[in-house]
């Protein structure tokens, strides 16, 4: 196998703890020996060893003069976990092959220069493009500690998210949505608006996979929210983010178990920006937008989506009065419209997923 072939499967593996390490980013570490295999690991949980650290305990004393492959920079600072740039040092690894730098500033350029100066050969860069995307979450928030947004839409091939009479159950099939459940373990918050809540009364849960509920955000600046939706009882406290509420009103959510953050504009709306910066200094390091079609309007006007998923289905829904996938007045000019860059398209079941990170044209 070749190199770029055994950073591949380090790949792979970091994608295991999808939804465990948060605000850690996904790791994976491969230890090779004469051509052979000799451990393997990835970051598991947050707080837990390190990736490197579980590949080269399976490689025990083969990983002398071994290469390790790495998908992110080995940490070289005492944290949750001593520094992996040490244990790789004594247990006399000869050569490092890393995917991408860390860009924590605790990290940065720290676990080369001490890999090299204990006389490592350190190689970085191969497959960076792929280490990157893998860790688009974590790279965003550890350097400017807003959350990633990614907003995510179901639509039919002509644009819609619901009929005219608001059905939207269900615009995808079933392997999407395992999909977008698999999203929704990974991503640290949920958001939706008051509108998707007041017509579908959604429990913004994992279901069709194993994993950890995201923190439910509800945009709802009047806020209306009913005392009885779903979202509320559990051991989730969800975020109603409004632009006006009143001591009593507030009194209620927070017994029925909200938390309420009054983040006016004065336009009568939420202020997403400080939203955003208020659940980054919280430690939420991302946000699956999943509707309605206003909601993403709003963020993708304000500038602060960072990646759009298009889940399409193979219907044709029909009717001027249908709601469309993006709302709110639209962009004048084409010239003013977003547009998609590293894009990226799968099939899932009978549903194509078209993804790219958000500029402008």
């Amino acid at each position: 196998m070749r190199d770029d072939e055994f950073l591949a499967l380090a790949l792979n593996l970091a994608e295991m703890g999808e939804g465990d390490v948060s605000p850690n980013p996904l790791v994976g570490a491969v230890v090779v020996r004469d051509g052979l295999i000799v451990g393997r690991g990835y970051h598991r949980r947050f707080g837990g060893p390190h990736a490197e650290v579980f590949a080269l305990d399976e490689a025990a004393e083969r990983a002398r003069g071994a290469t390790a492959y790495v998908t992110l920079e080995p940490c070289a600072h005492f944290g949750k976990t001593p520094p992996c740039t040490d244990r790789m040092i004594q247990a006399g690894i000869a050569r490092v092959v890393i995917a991408a730098e860390d860009p924590n500033p605790l990290v940065s350029g720290r676990g080369v220069a001490a890999l090299r100066a204990a006389g490592i050969d350190v190689e970085v860069g191969l497959l960076r493009d792929v280490a990157m995307r893998q860790n688009e979450i974590f790279f965003k928030y550890i350097t400017t500690r807003i959350p990633f947004v990614h907003l995510k839409l179901a639509t039919s091939l002509d644009g819609r998210i619901a009929t005219r009479t608001g059905d939207a159950r269900w615009i995808s099939g079933e392997p999407a949505q395992v999909r977008v459940h698999r999203w929704r373990r990974r991503y640290a918050a949920i958001l939706v608006g008051i509108k998707t809540v007041l017509t579908d009364d959604p429990e913004l849960t994992v279901r069709h996979v194993v994993g950890r509920n995201p923190l439910p955000i509800i945009l709802d600046p009047s806020a209306r929210l009913p005392l009885t939706a779903r979202l509320l009882g559990g051991e989730r406290r969800p975020i109603l983010a409004a632009a006006r509420v009143d001591s009593a009103r507030q009194a209620e959510l927070e017994s029925a178990g909200c938390q309420v953050w009054e983040l006016p504009t004065g336009r009568g709306d939420v202020d997403l920006k400080l939203l955003l910066e208020r659940l980054g200094e919280a430690g939420v390091d991302s946000v699956l937008v999943e509707g309605g079609g206003e909601t993403a309007a709003a963020f993708l006007a304000a500038g602060l989506v960072d990646r759009v998923s298009f889940v399409i289905a193979p219907i044709l829904i029909g009717g001027r009065d249908a709601v469309p996938a993006v709302g709110g007045l639209g962009a004048e000019r084409l010239t003013d419209a977003h547009r998609l860059t590293d894009i990226s398209t799968e099939w899932v079941g009978s549903d194509l997923i078209y993804s790219g990170r958000v500029g402008r044209a």
